[in-house]
């Protein structure tokens, strides 16, 4: 078989696999999230299994002590964060107003210092923007509930999202043996290594961002509890896990943050509870950039900010919730093979032109 016509066997195997994923995403939420959460858990499986337990009870004790850990987090958060969710949710509406209000003059007399009436104008966009901010947020709240947040599917998470994920972890070294029978045997060492570079990928992303995440929403959670920021446990838990989309999660925060206390503070001139809630966020972006990211990430994503959340957004915009899951897979995927098709090219004739060397032939 050519070349070519492999590739037109592969090309069809993507399409049907894309087209699946489209037609089948409103169940497939509980399936990809065992499979990112597997993904997560593969390393301490494989310590206890080099400790000399078998597969699947290392397997059974990974997967019950992490749902444990889950359920115990549910248990103490929950009833915390859904009060601090309905509060902030109820008072939003009145700190967008009372912003409003607060800036309105500031705005109207910066106006009149350089001659322009600002007065009516000024408080016309205030409301335009603020209604726009309240419905946006009602519509986003709406949209993830109708995506992938439904109550089906919650259920679904709490029971089938467990079973996928011990069975995964204990037939992972199953998996990847078949999956090594089933290569085109003439190019198998080449797939072995673009496998091999999208899972450094995928580890470095999945793994490390992760733990990044969660440690920036226990920093961001507890620092602004401790400032006294009202609701300050939700915005630093939100905060700090949208992190995983480059320099979002850290935007959001210091913005729902700065709303906040704007509101709380500034009327009794606190300047310093202000100037404290936001040298947080800066503390948090200097300890992610110069400790976390390069000690538990370092090189090993290779995926440009942009095109994260390029994919991302594609991937919502495609597949819905499923699609966010994805999405980060798929985009460390495509980018293992853009450069390595970009390294074909830069070695062929095409690039090098009639008389240079003839093109390398599949390799690792």
């Amino acid at each position: 078989m050519s070349v070519q016509q492999q590739a037109k066997y592969w090309l069809i195997a993507l399409v049907a696999l894309i087209a699946m994923v489209w037609l089948l995403s409103s169940i497939l939420l509980p399936f990809v999230a065992g499979m990112v959460v597997a993904y997560f858990l593969d390393p301490p499986t494989d310590k206890l299994e080099a400790c000399g337990l078998s597969r699947s009870l290392s397997a059974g004790i990974v997967v019950v002590s992490f749902f444990i850990l889950i359920v115990l987090a549910v248990l103490l958060l929950v009833p915390v964060l859904q009060s601090q969710i309905l509060g902030f949710s109820d008072r939003l509406p009145g700190y967008l107003a009372s912003l409003r209000e607060t800036t309105l003059p500031l705005i109207t007399d910066l106006g009149a210092r350089i001659g322009v009436d600002v007065n009516a104008s000024a408080g016309n966009a205030m409301k335009e923007i603020t209604s726009d901010i309240v419905g946006s947020g009602f519509n986003l709240l709406r949209q993830a509930w109708s995506s992938g947040l439904a109550v089906f599917n919650i259920l679904s998470l709490l029971v089938i999202t467990p079973v996928v994920v011990f069975y995964l972890l204990r037939d992972f070294d199953h998996l990847i043996a078949a999956l090594n029978k089933w290569l085109p045997r003439q190019h198998a060492e080449t797939v072995r290594g673009l496998l091999s570079d999208i899972d450094r990928v995928m580890a470095g992303f999945i793994r490390g961002q992760g733990t990044v995440c969660l440690i920036l929403a226990s920093f961001y959670a507890l620092s602004l509890t401790f400032t006294g920021l009202e609701f300050g446990l939700i915005i630093g838990i939100f905060s700090g896990l949208v992190s995983f989309v480059p320099f979002v999660g850290a935007s959001l925060g210091l913005v729902l943050s700065m709303l906040t206390a704007l509101t709380q503070f500034l009327p009794d001139g606190d300047y310093l509870r202000i100037g404290i809630i936001a040298a947080v966020f800066v503390v948090g972006q200097v300890m992610e950039g110069y400790f976390l990211t390069p000690r538990l990430l370092g090189d090993r994503i290779g995926l440009h900010p942009v095109w994260v959340m390029f994919a991302l957004l594609a991937g919502g915009a495609s597949f819905g919730f499923v699609g966010v899951l994805i999405a980060v897979p798929a985009a460390a995927a495509i980018g293992v093979m853009v450069r390595f098709s970009l390294k074909m090219y830069l070695g062929s004739r095409l690039y090098l032109g009639l008389g240079g060397p003839p093109p390398k032939g599949p390799g690792p």
